[in-house]
């Protein structure tokens, strides 16, 4: 999730590095409930999907956390979309980059107790709605895709998200306890078309260039925590290319959120990569891989820190999300290298206290 975050107090310092492990996951192939009657896990929810097949309906309130991100890039802008629930607090937010100048149009909304929000037990289930004081998000399925639809004074957002037939996405669930566990959805390589209208000019989205990425997530969490994340999308030699890698928050879990895409067929790696990068210079290159680079080795290369805060007391966090391009290799299911160099897409770190 990349909704607006701060105060963590992030040091400065060396560059981050985390270690690498191999673990062995299980693919679930059938309909699983998230939680027991009882609310906490069901063990047989513990594993990946390629598809949406978690029955997601949180009992209770307290440390459950909802929410759904888009992000749409274009080779102008880049569009963000945030509808969350953070049971003290519903926060949304609508962000539009303009890649040629770098400005940005930054609309966020923080509505106590989750007042006026709309979130879908599971994925499927129905729209994502939030209403607030100068901001209107709608996310819906339609035939063929996601329509992604949002409102600010200066921003009007109309997107479609396609998703072709066969397209596979990476479900996941990380158990840090049987009361504490995350349910993820993280779908790249959507190819996005509509159009985005910034102070009364409209833009349309160029078909084949354009991409939509989803960060769905259900779950309960501990009070603190930090992750790291990675996504991108595009073609390579003909092939479209989808990047999902994550780090830090599944680290010890048994559980990976790492997948390459390929023409829409999911390859899943379950290593805990090594992420480094440079906390005092977020620009400079960053490098993701596991610990022999023999199936993940990536450099990303950034244009654009989006740097964001927030200390609501309860909850406050600290997001550096960095927008550039991916280059090097990961590989598939049969043991073949792909390589990945010109996706685009993001890397980022985040510290939550919520």
């Amino acid at each position: 999730m990349t909704a607006t975050a701060g105060g963590c107090g992030v040091p400065a310092g060396p560059p981050a590095r985390q270690t690498a492990r191999m673990a062995t996951e299980l693919e679930i192939t059938a309909t699983v409930e998230l939680c027991r009657a009882d609310g906490r896990l069901d063990p047989a929810a513990v594993g990946w999907t390629r598809r949406p097949l978690h029955r997601t309906g949180l009992r209770g309130w307290g440390r459950s956390k909802r929410w759904e991100y888009w992000a749409v890039m274009t080779p102008r802008h880049v569009i963000a979309l945030t509808v969350a629930d953070l049971d003290y607090a519903a926060q949304h937010q609508v962000w539009v980059l303009d890649r040629a100048t770098s400005g940005d149009v930054d609309t966020v909304a923080v509505v106590p107790l989750g007042r006026g929000v709309q979130l879908p037990a599971s994925l499927g289930d129905g729209p994502a709605v939030a209403r607030a004081r100068g901001l209107d998000i709608r996310i819906e399925d339609v035939a063929g895709g996601t329509r992604l639809r949002a409102r600010t004074p200066r921003v009007e957002v109309d997107v479609v998200a396609a998703s072709p037939e066969g397209h596979e996405s990476l479900g996941v669930v990380v158990p840090w306890s049987d009361r504490r566990f995350q349910y993820t959805v993280k779908d790249v390589a959507r190819p996005a078309s509509g159009s985005l209208t910034v102070d009364g000019v409209r833009h349309t989205l160029p078909d084949g260039a354009s991409w939509a990425v989803l960060d769905h997530g259900r779950g309960r969490w501990p009070y603190r925590m930090r992750w790291n994340w990675g996504a991108g999308s595009g073609v390579v030699d003909g092939h479209v290319v989808g990047v999902q890698v994550g780090g830090a928050w599944t680290d010890g879990t048994g559980s990976t959120e790492n997948a390459l895409l390929v023409d829409g067929r999911l390859h899943k790696n379950s290593d805990d990569l090594v992420w480094e990068y440079d906390r005092t210079d977020w620009l400079a290159p960053w490098h993701v891989h596991d610990a022999d680079r023999a199936r993940v080795d990536l450099t990303f290369t950034p244009f654009h820190e989006r740097a964001a805060r927030t200390d609501l007391l309860i909850v406050a966090g600290e997001t550096h999300q960095c927008f550039g391009t991916w280059s090097g290799a990961m590989t598939d299911d049969a043991g073949r290298r792909i390589r990945v160099d010109g996706v685009e897409g993001w890397a980022e770190e985040a510290h939550n206290r919520w």
